[in-house]
């Protein structure tokens, strides 16, 4: 019995020594690899990003069977025939030798949307039966889509009415974009009619391929109802086709407002019941009244107290009102209004003032002129507000500091010389919304795609078709450019005259106009420039003569 009891211990240590000789012999830790993908933390949409996958061996033993699977972002666009994944086989990877393969793409993305590249690198340590696998991954946010797409959309719009209203885009990518479709969401309410272009389906249109420094627009007519002060979202999204999947690159979102219309007491001013006054207007008053009650009304009296620093009183005419300069006040009296005399139910009058407003406010912010109107028990303050003044200053130069102009002065049939044109927007009374500046380049005309400062790239648009040039300048505050800086942007263009334009001087660019959402009066303000012509009044070393085309 002993001695079984000893064979037995003797067995069992035999093979705890072989187990444990075979444990040693296929253990190995994956940590002995160092695997990394070294590459950018951000980048810009569609511009070329470099992968460097780096592999190191820092164990003693030698490392067969190597194949390494490098996975690229979702969405990106890689060489011609190449998958989204590649598998590589690699020579054996001997102790402490580090080496490094190099993988390009392009990503495709919305601004801020995080994209990630996988590697996973699969190897059999020498003298080992076991395949182990070691991976990594490294993510690049897209940080810069510059990529214009806006809504020209107003702000305002009553209940059942016609609505226009367009989407611009524009690329300043480094790259051409390919399989660019629009996506367009209405809301409630709204009612397609038509498009220019012609949609897919009423929601859909296909852009197709967008070079740098191209654009267009899409158009849109339909009609749009809803509760007075509803607000009614309109949401797009431009974005292009990768194997059946919509890449969102931008998107746009803008709401209008229903607005409720005039009520029984109404005043207009020169013909218009929502005037917005400019300084130095004639303000022709027109009160207009109705009886919506069930009895008559008789021996009535109407009174206009005016209100506001920006009248100038000396100027205040009336035919058939009195004027008290006392309280500023215009009294219409029954004796010598019929319809104030006697005014049966749904009746209606009118009567009417002239007055002009200052030319000059001066530092005043968000100015208006005040009507309070009383008749009989009714009494009712109309304000009229007093819109901002807005303006585009446009110059055009060869000689500048900003980009460098190049080719012959003056100008020469068949060859390229660069200008560079520059706009500043300017703002007097009150905060602008929604400024926009249009402009149209001649046929021989073309940009070069050279806009500064950068970041302003995003906003600048032009339509191929039409030609014309859009800044979206967005929001300007009062005093930019009087009493704080404006907004300003140079870009450069590249004329190639004709032989039709030999001996003329020639358009540069046309049609310079500024266009902004009054954020006090809630209209749209509107101002345009001098045409630039090859002359260029605005450059000292361009003569008259070097304006000319040889």
């Amino acid at each position: 019995m002993r001695r079984i009891i000893f064979f037995i211990i003797i067995f069992a240590v035999i093979i705890g020594i072989v187990g444990f000789w075979y444990w040693q012999r296929n253990s190995y830790s994956k940590d002995i690899l160092k695997l990394e993908i070294l590459g950018p933390s951000e980048t810009q949409l569609a511009k070329e990003v470099e992968y460097n996958v780096k592999y190191k061996n820092n164990g003693s033993v030698r490392l067969e069977q190597v194949k390494l699977i490098f996975q690229y972002p979702d969405n990106s666009i890689i060489g011609d025939g190449k998958d989204s994944w590649q598998e590589i086989s690699l020579e054996d990877i001997y102790p402490g030798e580090e080496k490094t393969i190099s993988f390009k793409a392009r990503l495709l993305g919305k601004d801020g949307e995080m994209k990630t590249a996988k590697a996973e690198l699969s190897y059999k340590p020498k003298n080992l039966t076991a395949q182990y696998v070691s991976d990594t991954t490294l993510t690049t946010a897209i940080k810069d889509v510059p990529l214009t797409f806006e809504f020209d959309l107003p702000s305002k719009i009553e209940s059942d009415k016609d609505l226009s209203f367009s989407l611009n885009y524009f690329s300043n990518v480094d790259y051409p974009l390919s399989n660019l479709s629009v996506q367009l969401q209405y809301p409630s309410g709204f009612e397609f009619v038509d498009s220019s272009p012609a949609s897919l389906d009423k929601i859909n249109w296909d852009i197709g391929l967008l070079n740098k420094s191209d654009g267009g627009r899409i158009q849109i007519t339909g009609n749009i109802s809803g509760e007075v002060q509803e607000d009614k979202i309109f949401q797009a999204k431009i974005g292009t086709w990768i194997n059946g999947n919509f890449v969102i690159l931008k998107e746009a979102t803008k709401g209008i407002e229903i607005i409720k219309p005039s009520l029984y007491l109404m005043q207009e001013i020169n013909d218009n019941p929502q005037y917005a006054a400019l300084p130095g207007d004639w303000l022709h008053y027109k009160i207009s009244f109705k009886n919506i009650g069930d009895g008559a009304l008789t021996n009535l009296s109407l009174v206009n107290k005016l209100e506001g620093d920006a009248f100038d009183f000396q100027t205040l005419k009336s035919d058939l009102g009195n004027y008290s300069s006392g309280d500023n006040s215009v009294v219409f009296d029954w004796r010598r209004i019929s319809e104030l005399q006697y005014l049966a139910p749904t009746d209606e009058g009118s009567v009417d003032f002239l007055i002009k407003l200052k030319d000059d406010l001066g530092n005043v912010n968000n100015p208006t002129v005040v009507n309070k109107v009383f008749i009989g028990q009714i009494e009712d303050d109309f304000v009229t507000k007093i819109r901002s003044k807005l303006e585009i200053v446009q110059k055009g130069y060869y000689q500048d500091e900003v980009f460098g102009n190049s080719g012959p002065i003056p100008p020469q049939v068949g060859e390229k010389t660069t200008y560079t044109i520059m706009w500043q927007v300017k703002n007097y009374y009150s905060d602008v919304k929604d400024v926009k500046v249009k402009a149209v380049l001649p046929q021989g005309v073309e940009l070069t795609g050279k806009i500064f400062p950068e970041d302003s790239a995003s906003k600048f648009a032009f339509d191929s078709q039409s030609r014309e040039i859009v800044w979206t300048v967005g929001d300007v505050s009062r005093g930019a450019g009087l009493l704080s800086p404006g907004s300003n942007i140079s870009f450069q263009i590249v004329f190639t005259p004709d032989v039709s334009q030999r001996g003329k001087t020639a358009e540069l660019i046309t049609g310079a106009n500024i266009t902004g959402e009054d954020g006090w009066t809630g209209t749209i303000l509107e101002s345009g420039a001098s045409d630039i012509t090859t002359s260029l009044p605005d450059d000292s070393t361009i003569t008259d003569s070097m304006g000319v085309v040889k």
